[in-house]
Formats: C-alpha cells, sequence, structure tokens
C-alpha cells in the first residue's frame, strides 16, 4: 500500500485524529485593539452579495471584510520590520506548512499570574523531561487562555497599564529565535507576544526576533489541550496573499490514537 494511500486510510478509520485548532472566525472574534496614534485591524464582516434571490436565484455568497491578522492567524516575517524584506505570507514554503509540534503546557502558571512569561530554564527544563524542540517544528505554547475567546474584554484583559496576558520573555525570544531549531510559535492569545509586551526592550521581542529569524507565528489557537506533548503533526495553510503579512488560517492537528 502507498504512504499516501495508508495515511488516508488511517485518517478515515480513527488511526490518525485531525484535531481542529482553529478559532471560529465571525464579527465575534476578538482582536488586536492598538492604541492611538496607531492603526487598527477591521472587525471580520460578511456582506451578503445574494441569497437565492433576485440578486442570484440559485446560489448564496459574500464578500468578506477582514483583516490579514484577525482570528486565528499567520504571521509571515514580512509583518514585522527586522524582516521588512523577508517572505510575504505567499512566499512560505509549502512544505513549511505541514510540520511536527510539541506543547508545552503552562497553564496552570497562566491561570495563577495573567502576566505569566515562559523562560529559557522552563523550556530546557521541558526538554530534559521531553526531549529536543523539533527541528523545523512548531513550539505550541499552552496557556489555557483559549477558553476566553467567547469574550473581547476578558481574552484582551487589559485596563488601565493595557493587556495582561502570558506570553515569553525577552530572554527567552531571542533564544528560540536565535538557538533553537523551531519553526516557529503557535500561541493561544491575541497575538504571539505577551499583554506587557509593548514596555519590554526590545518591544514585542516575539515578532522582533522570531520573525526577524525569518521564523513564523501562528496566534489564537484552541483545543490544545487535545493534543500530546510531542508526536503531532500540524498543518497551517495560509491563503497565499501576494505582498500579505499574514493570513487567517485553518489549523489542523494530526495525532496518532493513542499517543496522548
Amino acid at each position: 500500500m502507498s504512504v499516501l494511500r495508508s495515511f488516508v486510510d488511517s485518517v478515515r478509520n480513527g488511526a490518525i485524529e485531525v484535531i481542529d485548532l482553529t478559532a471560529p472566525l465571525s464579527s465575534e472574534t476578538p482582536i488586536l485593539q492598538l492604541p492611538e496614534p496607531f492603526g487598527n485591524t477591521i472587525p471580520f464582516r460578511l456582506e451578503e452579495i445574494s441569497r437565492y434571490d433576485d440578486r442570484g436565484p440559485a446560489w448564496y455568497w459574500n464578500d468578506i471584510h477582514t483583516g490579514e491578522h484577525s482570528g486565528t492567524h499567520f504571521d509571515a516575517p514580512i509583518h514585522w520590520v527586522t524582516a521588512r524584506d523577508g517572505e510575504d505570507v505567499s512566499q512560505v514554503p509549502v512544505r513549511s506548512l505541514l510540520a511536527p509540534a510539541v506543547v508545552l503546557d503552562f497553564s496552570a502558571e497562566a491561570a495563577k499570574d495573567s502576566d505569566f512569561l515562559l523562560q529559557v530554564d522552563h523550556v530546557k527544563e521541558w526538554e530534559r523531561a521531553n526531549g529536543p524542540l523539533p527541528d523545523g517544528g512548531w513550539l505550541l505554547f499552552r496557556t489555557g487562555w483559549d477558553t476566553r475567546s467567547g469574550d473581547q474584554a476578558a481574552f484582551l484583559n487589559a485596563d488601565e497599564n493595557g493587556p495582561h496576558t502570558p506570553g515569553i520573555s525577552v530572554e527567552c525570544a531571542r533564544w528560540l529565535a536565535e538557538e533553537t531549531p523551531i519553526l516557529g510559535l503557535g500561541v493561544e492569545t491575541v497575538g504571539t507576544d505577551a499583554g506587557a509586551a509593548h514596555s519590554f526592550d526590545p518591544a514585542f521581542p516575539c515578532h522582533s526576533f522570531l520573525l526577524g529569524a525569518g521564523k513564523y507565528g501562528l496566534t489564537q489557537l484552541r483545543n490544545l489541550d487535545r493534543l500530546p506533548v510531542t508526536g503531532a503533526v500540524v498543518v497551517a495553510p495560509p491563503l497565499p496573499i501576494v505582498g500579505g503579512s499574514g493570513s487567517p488560517v485553518r489549523v489542523l492537528a494530526l495525532v496518532e490514537r493513542g499517543a496522548e
């Protein structure tokens, strides 16, 4: 039996489970809110073209209005100034869109401290217990933040000092970008950086270092609690928008039954 036929049969018979890591995209989907004078993305919106009526009697379709970085989305390197001459989303190699993944679960820590930051020592301790980070794979950072995704205010968790959401320290972001073989970083929050990252030096270090190193970001993931610590494969194909800095994406994880 061919490899591909074996794969399809394994999906159909449940030996490989397909887990959707994507948040539904609607007008209620939480979106990033930057303070003035910075520009902001628009909320997702459908604009009906026709729905089995005089505008089109046999078909229903819509125009969509959205930003590149709305909902579950893919960050291409060109999204950040440190990679201004890097890949746009249409230039990401297709082989990079299917890659192994590991899950680092710090949901308990984030539940106690919404400003929790992943440190280099946390990752090294994880590696001692589980093996090295995957070469050309995703580091998926679980914080339990997806449980807030139905409420914009709770999801952004902002006060007069700004948002309070978990993320990655400056030192860890630099280390992940420069010293590890990962392909990119996936998170459950609105962006790959912590809510307080505007105050870091440099500001937004995950964007600055990881995208600057030609790596990628996935944001607003969910169902990471259903993945094994190691062994999953992530499929994350964004729209190939020419010149685009990112794209909404349907992120799927492939998990061998019993791998948990």
